[in-house]
């Protein structure tokens, strides 16, 4: 008879972690939605007849539809821009949670010093958000060593400084999802902005140089073009600019919060063990 092989019972994998941060994943379809409304706006809004008499510009509108090819491009960037913008502003506010973060972090300082690990609980769970994540995730392994036999002081400290850093790289990518994306924006309208404006000087100067007078309407139509490709290359890269560095800011406040929490638990931890 053949000896029957110990069946071994394979062990559960753990959960995967996901992070507790919203937000849009894909930044893409976000891009070809923005053109596909520049290019809507620039056809049927600013290419209207009721913005031009005898091919002139009458307002406005008509005025920037005489930029040119690049303004869908740069409509589309500053569009996108302001989207990902309100994006960033909805993912942050559900990641900050739903109370004062400074009070947030206050009250869980406070029961940690009365070693209350369940109402540091109970404030993760009434919070939520990423930063409430963090800190849950780093509580629940202060419970799982508290009740550890095995490992030394030592070991304990590290495993629990190690789950804070975890969580806490969990949650970093998705606080700065498509912050880079603004970034770039910051200096690509800048350049496509001067790519217009130097398209325009050229037809100008082109206009100036044909034998006889210029023609007013050519040179007049590639100085608009010129002119208003800056603007919007300017303003496309100023707001990206101040988004950015908003945003980040806000992100800096949030894993400073983290940091400090995470601190006070482990600094908890060894001194009550």
């Amino acid at each position: 008879m053949e000896a029957q092989k110990p069946t071994q019972a394979k062990a559960a994998k753990p959960a995967a972690k996901k992070t507790n941060a919203p937000g849009i994943k894909n930044a893409f379809w976000v891009i070809i939605c923005c053109f596909i409304v520049a290019v809507c706006l620039f056809l049927f809004w600013f290419g209207h007849e009721s913005h031009f008499e005898d091919g002139h510009p009458v307002d406005l509108w008509g005025t920037i539809y005489k930029g040119g090819v690049i303004v869908p491009v740069l409509q589309t960037l500053f569009l996108t821009v302001i989207v990902l913008s309100f994006e960033r502003w909805f993912a942050l506010s559900g990641a900050k949670g739903k109370g004062n973060i400074s009070k947030f972090v206050g009250d869980v300082k406070k029961c940690l010093a009365n070693n209350d690990i369940a109402g540091a609980q109970q404030l993760c769970k009434k919070q939520q958000g990423s930063v409430a994540a963090v800190v849950s995730a780093a509580l629940v392994r202060y419970e799982e060593m508290d009740k550890n036999t095995v490992l030394s002081k030592e070991q304990k400290i590290a495993t629990l400084q190690k789950e804070v850093e975890e969580a806490t790289a969990l949650e970093m990518p998705a606080l700065q999802q498509n912050l880079p994306i603004v970034a770039t924006m910051t200096t690509l309208g800048t350049l496509v902005g001067l790519l217009g404006t130097v398209i325009g000087m050229i037809k100008s100067f082109q206009a100036l140089s044909k034998s006889g007078a210029p023609d007013s309407t050519e040179l007049s139509t590639g100085i608009s073009e010129a002119l208003i490709n800056t603007a919007f290359g300017i303003a496309t890269g100023a707001f990206a600019v101040i988004s950015y560095n908003f945003y980040t800011n806000k992100i800096d406040n949030l894993t400073y919060a983290i940091d400090e929490i995470g601190f006070s638990i482990v600094q908890t931890f060894a001194a009550t063990h």
